[in-house]
């Protein structure tokens, strides 16, 4: 058995603005219109396919293509992100991985019992029941009664719908019908998962429960594709993403390199960088800088960092000639606001000419300080008096700092959109004092 759950060679999709089509209708799709008639009408539907139309009407319609030569390749068991700028072709892309739409050109093989979550209630019949979608949903991906039954309950407690589950769903919430579908796609033992978006929408907890439940399925070696707008969920998620744009691949790497290349830093968010030849090196006669390094709490360089978690930037750098310096690392975000300048202070090297040889400086962050997202350094060497920059060299390394939903960061249970550019977990004191009138009475 090949190893790779998604092959996609070639995948273009054109569509025609101002032209009249005729949907792609697929199995899914003949399925679903027809469930409000009994479910023994599912097995005499079981063996059809959808058809182009071939009406259809093309004067005067502009020609746009939304995915464009697209090729790649997905083993069992990743969990890949999908991010892009809006139109840059994900959701068509997940669309055609679905069976929603049909390529124009090229393919996608696709190994394993697919479930996606394109939008809220994707595949679900208005007219039944919460009960029946299950089941209807469980049928259509193609698992046996007896096995939708075992994951039943599982389902309704996740989604928290238990008081209205033989409720039609055309009568539910927003939020209800997005907690079960998404119970739905996630707990009937798909294969492979694909999720648009889902975190756009939903209360706190529900978005918590999302991506704990994504992670469990990623651990437990099924595949997951990932579309988000929210670089925090997609780091934490996962470790390769692919970037989309203009509906063609411009990234595909390392979660930490792609999310650095799309904030637009250029960086490819490395965390090291070094120079091995002294004479092409940031500075001057009096020092020159060797390396920059971004570490973890446990000393290893690392591009991905828990918010809760100690980060060192390292800076080594050559003496040349005896001189009084001072290190000092410009930290920005990827909006391009300085978040803080840290500088060497307070040393046994304050005010003292440092004696000609190698350095090595590091300045330690403390954990529940930074706020989530990237950051980018940059590095100087600097003497105070007279004032004079013997180096500074921008956008040297980067680090993305991702942060926990578990409650122990300054985060606590919110799981929306946190501003800041840093994110300190302070220490609080409250007094409490009892209305006088309640201590008299």
């Amino acid at each position: 058995m090949s190893d790779l759950a998604i092959k996609a060679e070639g995948l273009g999709k054109r569509y025609r603005i101002g032209a009249n089509q005729q949907p792609y209708k697929t199995l899914k799709g003949k399925l679903t219109q027809t469930a409000a008639t009994p479910f023994r009408a599912l097995r005499s539907l079981a063996g059809r396919n959808g058809h182009h139309s071939s009406n259809e009407h093309k004067s005067k319609a502009e020609t746009i293509w939304a995915l464009k030569d697209v090729s790649f390749e997905i083993k069992r068991g990743e969990v890949v992100g999908i991010i892009g700028r809006n139109g840059a072709g994900k959701s068509t892309l997940l669309k055609i991985l679905s069976r929603i739409t049909e390529p124009t050109e090229g393919y996608a093989d696709i190994t394993g019992r697919i479930a996606s979550l394109l939008e809220v209630g994707t595949g679900f019949q208005p007219e039944l029941t919460g009960r029946e979608n299950i089941y209807l949903n469980g049928s259509i991906l193609g698992m046996k009664h007896a096995e939708i039954r075992r994951k039943f309950d599982e389902i309704v407690a996740f989604a928290e719908v238990e008081k209205f589950i033989d409720t039609p769903v055309k009568h539910y919430s927003s939020g209800m019908y997005l907690r079960l579908a998404f119970g739905v796609a996630a707990h009937l033992d798909p294969e492979i998962l694909l999720v648009d978006e889902v975190l756009a929408v939903g209360d706190v907890s529900f978005q918590k429960k999302c991506l704990g439940k994504m992670e469990d399925i990623g651990e437990q070696g099924r595949t997951v594709l990932f579309v988000s707008h929210s670089m925090p969920a997609i780091s934490r998620l996962c470790n390769r993403t692919i970037l989309f744009g203009d509906g063609h691949i411009i990234h595909d790497g390392l979660t930490h390199e792609v999310v650095s290349s799309y904030l637009g830093s250029g960086l490819g968010n490395t965390a090291i960088r070094e120079w091995n030849d002294s004479s092409k090196a940031p500075g001057d006669d009096i020092v020159r800088l060797r390396a920059l390094r971004v570490r973890d709490q446990n000393k290893q360089v690392a591009a991905t960092v828990d918010i809760r978690e100690e980060v060192g930037i390292e800076m080594e750098y050559d003496v040349l000639k005896p001189h009084v310096l001072v290190p000092n690392f410009h930290v920005y975000n990827d909006e391009g606001t300085c978040v803080f300048i840290l500088a060497e202070m307070h040393t046994e090297w304050h005010r003292k000419p440092r004696p000609v040889g190698r350095y090595r400086s590091t300045a330690r962050i403390p954990g529940n300080f930074l706020a989530e997202g990237s950051l980018i350094v940059g590095a100087a060497i600097t003497t105070f008096v007279p004032y004079n920059v013997h180096l500074y060299e921008r956008d040297v390394v980067s680090v993305q700092v991702v942060d926990s939903l578990e409650g122990d960061s300054a985060r606590g249970d919110f799981a929306g959109h946190y501003p800041g550019v840093v994110r300190p977990l302070l220490d609080w004191t409250t007094e409490f004092e009892r209305p006088e009138h309640l201590l008299n009475g």
